[in-house]
């Protein structure tokens, strides 16, 4: 891990390479996606089989696509303790949390002869995409959790799971187990963007939704970005990326091991460690050298630590907030003393994890809070995944024939300087005697 003292060129420099990594995609990649979704809307379930059968499972057919009753039940049977308990606590702490952010329909009558409101109703179908990691070895249950919690709280009473199959055809058990915890019904086996294309436009098979949630490889994001206004989307999301803030105080074994967490993703990924301490900031990068060698992951996570990592000392932990706002990570820790006192510091940041028992992958699996969250510096002005993103605010709007008049010839100097004649005669011909 090099070490760069901020502001100077070179930190400028490799600054502006972590940020610019971000959501930037080759042509010919928009255009491969592009034509897999025509084909999908054109052909339905033959276009979606033929990538599948292409890519994922040889054998896998229309018949067989969807998880069947039996096959649920054999996954269950498969589980053990352990993972069930965890599985619940997750499931319970993330419902919680959520639950919070429910927001009811409103109505507000104080000007007089008004009635001014908001219906909040939920999507009727949204599509949750768990992507196969690892062709199912690796199953990304906290996928599963993250995204259907919030549209069951939301109300949304069709909900449509995607997963690439294994090779022979399966589904991991345990995404099973998870998508049975939060009432997914209907499971389908196929992944990447025809599986998004499916869920976009519908095919005889697998229903089409109105929004479509959930994280996956370049494909995948290129595919939402493209349905998006077709169906909504949760959010374009890029690589994972962590950002340590640390002062003297931090364990260097805690803090690398937390930018290790985002590097082992993936080699865009990116983690980085500002501090104001230089004694902590050459302890850091040598723990970092020395966890490497133990990872199983070790050349993903150490490529991605050359191509993306950084660590940046600083004047003060002003200079590190300031830093910090600027690359707008989505992840940050706070591992110094007395966190609580800098939250208002903090403007852009997917999630914020305070103290030196606040790893994140708490947040990944357990503490609550959505794990869908901004990346690439799109905290500036993108949120985490939410009950939000699967209901619709529609306005209400009633005025009294006393209450017209007052505000008519307001509304018709409006529409005259917008040189818009139709708008003026329908508030006209109301006034009429």
């Amino acid at each position: 891990m090099k070490i760069y003292h901020y502001p100077s060129k070179a930190a400028a420099k490799r600054i502006t390479t972590i940020v610019n990594r971000g959501l930037t995609f080759r042509k010919k990649d928009y255009q491969a996606v592009a034509r897999i979704l025509d084909d999908v809307r054109r052909n339905g379930d033959d276009a979606v089989i033929k990538y599948a059968n292409r890519f994922d499972a040889p054998k896998l057919t229309v018949g067989s696509i969807k998880v069947t009753a039996r096959e649920m039940q054999a996954a269950i049977k498969k589980l053990d303790r352990g993972f069930v308990r965890a599985m619940n606590r997750a499931a319970l702490q993330i419902e919680a949390f959520h639950r919070q952010q429910v927001q009811p329909s409103w109505i507000d009558t104080q000007r007089s002869g008004t009635m001014l409101g908001q219906l909040v109703n939920p999507v009727d179908a949204a599509g949750v995409y768990v992507p196969g990691a690892r062709g199912g070895k690796t199953p990304l249950i906290s996928t599963v959790l993250m995204t259907a919690i919030p549209a069951k709280i939301a109300g949304v009473k069709n909900l449509v799971m995607v997963t690439p199959s294994t090779r022979a055809g399966g589904v991991n058990p345990h995404l099973l187990a998870a998508a049975k915890k939060v009432g997914i019904k209907d499971i389908y086996k196929v992944g990447s963007a025809w599986a998004i294309a499916a869920l976009a436009y519908g095919t005889k098979t697998i229903p089409k939704v109105d929004v479509i949630a959930g994280p996956g490889n370049i494909y995948v994001t290129l595919a939402k970005k493209i349905v998006s206004g077709t169906v909504g989307i949760d959010m374009i999301a890029g690589p994972s990326e962590v950002l340590v803030i640390a002062d003297h105080s931090a364990t260097p074994e805690y803090a690398a091991a937390d930018m290790l967490s985002q590097a082992e993703h993936d080699v865009l990924s990116s983690a980085i460690l500002v501090t104001d301490s230089g004694r902590t900031a050459k302890a850091v990068a040598a723990e970092i050298d020395k966890q490497l060698a133990s990872l199983s992951r070790q050349d993903i996570a150490r490529e991605s630590l050359k191509r993306f990592g950084a660590v940046f000392v600083v004047d003060d932990l002003e200079a590190a907030f300031g830093l910090a706002n600027r690359i707008a990570p989505e992840h940050l820790e706070l591992q110094i003393n007395e966190p609580f006192d800098y939250l208002g510091w903090i403007r852009n940041a997917g999630a914020v994890f305070l103290g030196h028992y606040t790893p994140e992958p708490l947040g990944d699996y357990m503490a609550g809070p959505n794990h869908v969250l901004p990346t690439a510096g799109t905290a500036r002005f993108a949120s985490a995944l939410s009950v939000d993103h699967f209901i619709k605010k529609t306005s209400i709007i009633h005025y009294s024939k006393k209450a017209f008049k007052k505000e008519a010839a307001d509304v018709m100097r409006l529409a005259e300087l917008e040189g818009l004649d139709a708008h003026v005669k329908s508030i006209k011909v109301r006034l009429k005697p």
